[in-house]
């Protein structure tokens, strides 16, 4: 099955789409140099299949490609970002203890 993720800037999300059927998205919140992730949803149909994590990787790797701040207020990208510490950098120095980072 092919996924596919794309910055839907109109509706401030992140949405991941497999096999064309929208399955999930990053909300966001843009500011400046920064972005501040709000909610992480995928839906049930498609649970378990590594598809939050796809879009967790897109999401930062545009952002990190954008030059932006990450500002993980969502417990799932602040979770993954945890488990993938190559992505830290992303959230200012200043702001890491703030989300146990």
């Amino acid at each position: 099955m092919a996924t596919d993720v794309t910055d839907n800037q109109a509706a401030s999300r992140f949405e991941i789409s497999d096999d064309g059927e929208l399955a999930g998205f990053a909300e966001y919140h843009r500011y400046e140099n920064e972005i501040a992730f709000i909610h992480t949803e995928i839906d049930p149909r498609f649970g378990g299949r590594g598809l939050a994590g796809q879009l967790a990787r897109a999401a930062l790797d545009t952002a990190r490609e954008q030059g932006l701040a990450v500002l993980p207020y969502c417990p799932f990208i602040r979770g993954w970002i945890g488990k993938h510490p190559e992505y830290t950098d992303l959230v200012p120095a200043a702001q890491r203890d703030r989300f146990g980072l």
